[in-house]
């Protein structure tokens, strides 16, 4: 929650003017994806600065420029909400080229909201080819001459920032729930993203790979704070381009990392493929929650019963290797179980956060289970499970202690896991048992459960 509502500050311009650059700088840290091609950023994207105990939303947006089509449109109009819901409007312009009607056309927009505006001349260690009476021409005060590569006049521009906005701060809720939308191109997660949000914050267009940063928003249902994560899509390796595109993957597996839940959206009218279920392997090895979400259920023509009955027990078939992941059919434009997946995201959060589980129950189960099935071994060497723990920091990590552990066959282990979901539940959310060797680990053979 929020001591105060935070102010916005949004940052325009032209393309390639450093915008993505500047807000990184201020972050200090990789967040807008940065590169030479003109137009790299396509979304608005969100993230809170602080500076001097003194919080802020910065809002990175694309490029303004003459609208070719309507996937162009929608991104100029999507600057113009940003700059229209903000507090404070930063106009980037560059130290290096002389002014241009583009900017002449960003700083009469700016202007037009009687918003505070700032000029950020950017790029100041570059040779500058306009005289500074050509920047106060735009009409605009204060300039502020940065450098974002180098890191210079950023100081003196958030200096300058806190002294026209309100001291804010915000207090991050502990106990959010983080949502990743995960899929192949073009599966819809951007309209389940503004579905869930709400709001119209990524683009939406019929246009593969629109999404390359990573985009959140913040909401709340049944009282908790849930941050949803919109990713890029993931291609298949030999079809992932250089630069950007490959940043995006990349920052789309991260999201994984971040994420409590992972939603993996699947193309009704494309199902069955083979990245699909790698991806579901990744969230899998990843030990975070899972729900397979089928979209464009709206799309499918002829729908009926019969045809989601005999669809989801072949799905399931499918990803047998996530058994416990659960399968839901979504549409974002007529919205169907869009709210079930809210409740589904809780639930796995409660399953993988607060199952707590007895170390003399855990033991109690596993003795029961090599009582039912003694461990097969490999090279005339048998298996034995001694002791078992549960992590406390980590509640879906579970630690066996034995002798010959690595020669534990992964069917055992399968099994293993089955009888343990049968008895402990922990739905919709990956587990992971770790086998150490206990005169390795305990020399003395101590009990782990005694550490």
């Amino acid at each position: 929650m929020a001591t105060k509502k935070l102010p916005i500050v949004a940052i325009v311009g032209r393309a390639n003017v450093g915008k993505s650059s500047l807000f990184n700088a201020i972050l200090d840290r990789r967040e807008a994806i940065v590169a030479r091609e003109a137009g790299t950023t396509r979304d608005s994207i969100t993230a809170k600065a602080t500076w001097e105990n003194q919080d802020f939303w910065l809002v990175d947006t694309a490029g303004i420029k003459d609208p070719e089509d309507d996937f162009e449109f929608t991104i100029q109009e999507q600057i113009t909400q940003a700059a229209d819901s903000a507090d404070i409007i930063w106009v980037v312009i560059e130290a290096d080229i002389q002014i241009t009607e583009e900017d002449r056309r960003v700083a009469k927009m700016a202007l037009k909201t009687k918003k505070p505006v700032f000029l950020v001349v950017n790029k100041m260690d570059k040779k500058p080819k306009a005289a500074p009476e050509d920047f106060q021409r735009l009409g605009i005060k204060p300039i502020m001459m940065t450098s974002s590569t180098q890191n210079r006049g950023i100081e003196d521009l958030l200096d300058e920032l806190i002294s026209h906005i309100p001291k804010a701060q915000l207090e991050e809720d502990p106990n959010r729930i983080k949502i990743a939308l995960l899929g192949r191109p073009n599966v819809g997660k951007s309209y389940l993203f503004n579905t869930l949000a709400k709001k119209q914050q990524a683009i939406v267009a019929d246009v593969a790979g629109t999404t390359r940063d990573v985009n959140r928003a913040i909401v709340r249902y049944e009282g908790r704070e849930i941050e949803i994560m919109d990713t890029a899509g993931i291609r298949r390796s030999g079809k992932i381009g250089v630069g950007i595109e490959r940043f995006s993957v990349i920052r789309a597996l991260a999201a994984i990392e971040e994420a409590d839940v992972v939603l993996m959206l699947m193309d009704a009218n494309e199902l069955n493929v083979a990245l699909d279920q790698k991806i579901a392997g990744m969230v899998k090895e990843s030990g975070k929650g899972l729900v397979l979400v089928i979209s464009k259920w709206d799309t499918v023509e002829e729908k009926t019963a019969f045809t989601r009955d005999e669809l989801v027990p072949q799905i399931k078939h499918t990803y047998d290797f996530v058994p416990w992941a659960p399968l839901i059919l979504t549409s974002s434009v007529t919205g169907q179980n869009v709210t079930k997946l809210f409740d589904l995201a809780l639930d796995i959060t409660k399953a993988r956060n607060e199952t707590k589980i007895k170390t003399t129950e855990l033991n109690r189960w596993l003795k029961m289970v090599i009582d039912k099935h003694p461990p097969a071994g490999l090279k005339n060497r048998n298996p034995k499970l001694n002791y078992m723990i549960q992590e406390d920091e980590s509640p879906t990590n579970f630690k066996v202690f034995g002798a010959h552990t690595k020669f534990l066959h992964w069917s055992y282990k399968r099994f293993m896991e089955r009888e343990f979901r049968e008895k402990f539940g922990f739905g919709g959310t990956a587990i992971k048992f770790w086998f150490f060797e206990k005169h390795e680990t305990h020399k003395h053979g101590r009990s782990p459960t005694k550490d």
